[in-house]
């Protein structure tokens, strides 16, 4: 049997048994709802300055819920050539389709070559499904519906739109960014979604009241930080060989802070030196006189970072103005729940 056959087996076989300890897990909590009034009530600013709302854990939770409807549906289409399944993705609010093509539900598969990278795209695809069930079996009744999804990777897409914003020469590929055309663009897609996970979710952790709750999402930080690293060594590998991917890493990160409000720009140019450079791309990096690689985005104190979910609201509208947004790029008619609205960047 050959070794990629044998690879794809102990995958499935590791995705049944971790569906085994999710649905153990699942009991535990007692299936139980996370009701909006039994939540305890916070006050959460996504912007400093910004004017503050009455948030429960459920409406954090079902801000997450979007953000992993997203990176579901966008990994089991690239990996499986299927989304999710309708059960799925019913809930509160206006339900919408996934565009991934020319029309609604198109699949859209990666033809991997490598059958490494074709492991880790199943095994991401498998847990973030599973992320989507877990949350939605938590938030019970709560739980929001899949708003309207765009993943296209054609010209008009927001793949293509944030390799634009980013600077990223699209003149060899007729001006479209296909993240399904093959594998090096397949991982530049994923490179878009992975870091702000970890963000989103580190900077959503401490508003998080229930305790139970709070350490699920401590767990799914955990698995997202891993997506994030796998994602970024493949990357930082490959660019040994293709130089340009770690130059386009490194213009999509900047694209993130500029969306995100960390930078801003000079005469249409983002401006990297504004502030800080969190979010980063994959070097290589120099410490102590010793050049080293940059897997993991960190601060000076070696800590990852976080963004509030109007920044991360931001980045998945791809919005460009100062003003807020409540819909754009990602989600053509934005996130369902009360978390909704960007922060907008400052003037």
């Amino acid at each position: 049997m050959a070794d990629s056959v044998k690879m794809m087996e102990a995958l499935d076989n590791r995705v049944r048994r971790r569906d085994e300890r999710r649905e153990f897990f699942k009991a535990a909590f007692g299936m139980g709802a996370l009701a909006v009034g039994g939540a305890a009530a916070l006050s959460f600013s996504t912007k400093a300055g910004a004017q503050s709302s009455t948030l429960t854990d459920a409406d954090i939770l079902n801000f997450a819920l979007n953000l992993e409807y997203l990176e579901a549906q966008f990994y089991a289409y690239a990996a499986n050539g299927t989304g999710l399944s309708s059960d799925l993705l019913t809930g509160t609010g206006q339900q919408g389709a996934v565009i991934t093509g020319n029309s609604p539900n198109q699949a859209r598969q990666v033809q991997f070559s490598d059958p490494v990278i074709q492991a880790y795209a199943k095994e991401i695809a498998a847990d973030e499904v599973a992320h989507v069930r877990f949350l939605r079996t938590a938030l019970g009744s709560s739980a929001v519906s899949q708003p309207a999804i765009n993943i296209s990777g054609d010209a008009s897409g927001p793949f293509t739109a944030a390799a634009s914003a980013a600077g990223v020469d699209l003149s060899a590929s007729g001006g479209i960014f296909d993240p399904y055309a093959n594998e090096n663009n397949f991982l530049l897609g994923a490179f878009i979604f992975e870091d702000v996970g970890v963000t989103a979710y580190k900077g959503a952790s401490p508003l998080i009241q229930n305790k139970t709750f709070l350490q699920a999402a401590a767990g799914i930080l955990a698995v997202e930080a891993y997506h994030a690293a796998m994602v970024r060594t493949t990357l930082y590998a490959r660019g040994v060989n293709v130089p340009a991917l770690r130059t386009i890493a490194g213009q999509i990160s900047d694209a993130r802070d500029f969306l995100d409000g960390r930078y801003g720009a000079s005469n249409g140019t983002i401006n990297t030196s504004l502030s800080g450079d969190l979010d980063q791309g994959l070097g290589p990096d120099t410490i102590s006189g010793q050049l080293v690689s940059n897997i993991v985005p960190l601060d000076s104190n070696g800590i990852a970072y976080s963004r509030t979910a109007g920044q991360v609201l931001d980045i998945v509208y791809l919005n460009l103005n100062t003003a807020a947004a409540t819909m754009g790029g990602f989600f053509p008619a934005g996130v369902n729940g009360n978390l909704r609205a960007s922060a907008g960047r400052a003037s």
